[in-house]
C-alpha cells in the first residue's frame, strides 16, 4: 500500500481557517494521572490561551513531564477532562490532533532515527511521523523546513545524519521540527538545557525572536532554572507534588516568596526587564 501526501501547506491553510475563531486551546479540569493505582498527578485545572507564552517551573518529581505528556495528547488522563484545540480527549484521534501541536523533548529525541537526514526529519514532523517512507512533499515544504532549520541556525546541517550531531545541534533541529506544521500550540521541554552559556543564550532569544512574531503559537516551555526563561514570557506554573502551587501572569507569580516555599531555600530573584535570573541569598 502506498501512502501519498502531496502536500501539507493545503491542509495548514484550511485548518487556520477552521481555528481562527477560537481561542481556548488547552483546558483541563480536574485532572488525575494514576499509576498502579496511586495519583502521581493533580487533581489540576489550567488553561492556555492564545497569545499566551507560559513556563513551567517545579522541582524534581514536581509532575512538569506528565503535564507536558498530557497537553501534547501523548497520554490521556485517569480522570477529568483535557481539551485540546476544540477537541475532547477521549473522543478525538490523537493522530490527526499531534501535527497541531509542536513539541520538543528528550523523550521525543530519543525516538527520532539517527540515520534520518535532518532535512527529512522536519519536513516528516509535518505529519507528526519520524521518518520518510512513501511520502511526497513539495517545494514549498522543502523551502519551509529549511527555512526553519535557518531560522535556529542549522540550515548548514540539513544534509547531515542526524546521530552524527552534537546534543546542541539536535535541540536546534528538534525545535524547528516541532514548527514545521505551523503549530497553534508550541511545547519545549528544557530547551536549552546542557547546552554551554553561549548555546543557551542564542537558541532562548531565537526561540524569543520566533514567538514575537505575528501569528506565532501559544507557547509552554519546562525548566528547571530561572535563567533560562525567554524574554517575552507572560505567564508562569509552578508545581509541586504532582500540583498546582501557583500560577497566573509572570509579574505576579514569579516572586521571591514563592520560590522560597516551592523549593525551599532562601531566593534572591531579580529581572533586568528581559530575563530572569535567582541566586540563593546564603551563596
Amino acid at each position: 500500500m502506498t501512502l501519498r501526501i502531496t502536500s501539507f501547506s493545503n491542509f495548514v491553510e484550511a485548518r487556520q481557517v477552521s481555528f481562527s475563531v477560537m481561542s481556548a486551546l488547552l483546558k483541563l479540569e480536574d485532572v488525575s494521572v494514576l499509576r498502579d493505582g496511586k495519583v502521581i498527578f493533580g487533581p489540576i485545572s489550567w488553561s492556555l490561551s492564545t497569545g499566551q507564552r507560559w513556563v513551567i517551573i517545579g522541582p524534581n518529581g514536581a509532575g512538569k513531564t506528565t503535564l507536558l505528556a498530557l497537553v501534547g495528547a501523548l497520554i490521556h488522563p485517569s480522570s477529568g477532562s483535557v481539551e485540546i484545540l476544540g477537541n475532547r480527549m477521549g473522543s478525538v484521534d490523537v493522530f490527526e490532533l499531534r501535527p497541531r501541536i509542536g513539541m520538543s523533548s528528550s523523550a521525543l529525541q530519543d525516538s527520532l532515527p539517527g540515520e534520518e537526514r535532518v532535512v527529512d526529519l522536519v519536513l516528516t514532523a509535518a505529519y507528526a511521523i519520524t521518518g520518510r517512507w512513501l511520502e511526497e512533499y513539495d517545494l514549498w515544504d522543502e523551502s519551509r523546513a529549511k527555512a526553519l532549520l535557518d531560522i535556529f541556525g542549522v540550515r548548514e546541517l540539513s544534509e547531515r545524519r542526524f546521530g552524527t550531531l552534537s546534543e546542541g545541534e539536535r535541540k536546534r533541529v528538534q525545535i524547528a521540527r516541532s514548527l514545521m506544521a505551523d503549530p497553534e500550540i508550541l511545547l519545549l521541554d528544557e530547551p536549552a538545557a546542557g547546552l554551554d552559556l553561549g548555546g543557551r543564550e542564542d537558541i532562548l532569544e531565537r526561540i524569543s525572536r520566533y514567538l514575537d512574531e505575528e501569528g506565532a503559537p501559544a507557547s509552554v516551555i519546562v525548566t528547571h532554572h530561572i535563567e533560562e526563561i525567554p524574554r517575552g514570557t507572560t505567564h508562569v506554573l509552578l508545581l509541586s507534588a504532582g500540583g498546582i502551587f501557583a500560577a497566573g501572569e509572570i509579574n505576579s507569580v514569579l516572586t521571591e516568596s514563592n520560590l522560597n516555599q516551592l523549593f525551599g531555600v532562601e531566593i534572591a530573584l531579580s529581572h533586568d526587564g528581559r530575563r530572569y535570573s535567582a541566586i540563593s541569598k546564603r551563596a
